[in-house]
């Protein structure tokens, strides 16, 4: 999204503070439906994952106003991450108010934006003392790399290396981010775990109950056929035995008979 600093338009200024600060600047969230789709995952799932967390705000495309008094000053990123802030709904992020600025933020870099993600943004962001600004290109047409991240080490950011995984770790988040299937994925490195959606986590719930059941089904049909083997395998040998003392019993009869005539 854009960084309003270089306007030279100054609104009026009202006694409403809303008024003063707008919480749209009229852009669209994002400029392609995959930039919607994937962009709209990763506020989900980061929202799922700091859920139980009350101190964690996790935003996008909210207007964040960083100097008071001047309007012009706000950006609006497409996902933030701010802890010790708390939960509740904005409808924009007054730095002043709030008492503190993100985080973490990420851009979801187009062909009209990548410049600026790259550029002014970057700066800006570095600036406000901002911890992890991370890059993600959907398209993989515009930035070096379709993910990049980048780390505040003395007001200046530094370029993330990627772990053995290829995953960029975001310290401030203890998070790593990598592309994977679903476009954009999010590793949990304490859980070991992929973050998901809460329909992703019912879906993969319900394939592993599934999974258990089509088990649970299998291992009862081989015990019923070990169980029918067995009782096969016992009828075989109850035939044999009798078959064995069918023929000792003959071999005595016979027996008997040789002595009876000598």
């Amino acid at each position: 999204m854009g960084t309003y600093g270089d306007q030279r338009h100054i609104p009026y200024a009202p006694t409403e503070t809303a008024e003063l600060y707008p919480d749209s600047d009229g852009q669209p969230m994002a400029v392609s439906d995959l930039h919607r789709r994937i962009l709209t995952r990763t506020l989900e799932v980061l929202d799922t994952h700091f859920a139980e967390r009350p101190e964690v705000y996790v935003s996008g495309d909210i207007l964040m106003y960083y100097v008071e008094g001047d309007p012009r000053k706000s950006v609006s990123p497409d996902v933030l991450v701010t802890f010790g802030m708390g939960k509740k709904n904005r409808r924009t992020y007054l730095v002043w108010e709030e008492g503190k600025i993100p985080d973490f933020v990420m851009e979801f870099s187009s062909k009209g934006t990548y410049r600026n993600d790259l550029g002014s943004k970057m700066e800006l962001y570095a600036s406000l003392g901002i911890q992890d600004y991370f890059l993600y290109d959907a398209e993989g047409l515009y930035l070096s790399s379709p993910i990049m991240g980048f780390t505040l080490v003395d007001g200046v950011y530094v370029p993330i290396s990627a772990g053995p995984d290829g995953g960029l770790h975001s310290a401030a988040l203890d998070l790593d981010f990598s592309v994977g299937e679903v476009g954009l994925g999010i590793y949990d490195p304490v859980a070991g775990a992929w973050l998901q959606t809460p329909a992703e986590s019912a879906t993969a719930r319900a394939d592993r109950e599934a999974t258990r059941a089509e088990l649970q089904t299998i291992r009862a049909d081989m015990a019923e056929s070990r169980a029918d083997e067995e009782a096969a395998r016992a009828d075989q040998e109850a035939g044999a035995r009798q078959r064995a003392e069918a023929e000792l019993a003959e071999l005595r009869e016979e027996l008997e008979r040789l002595k009876a005539q000598t």
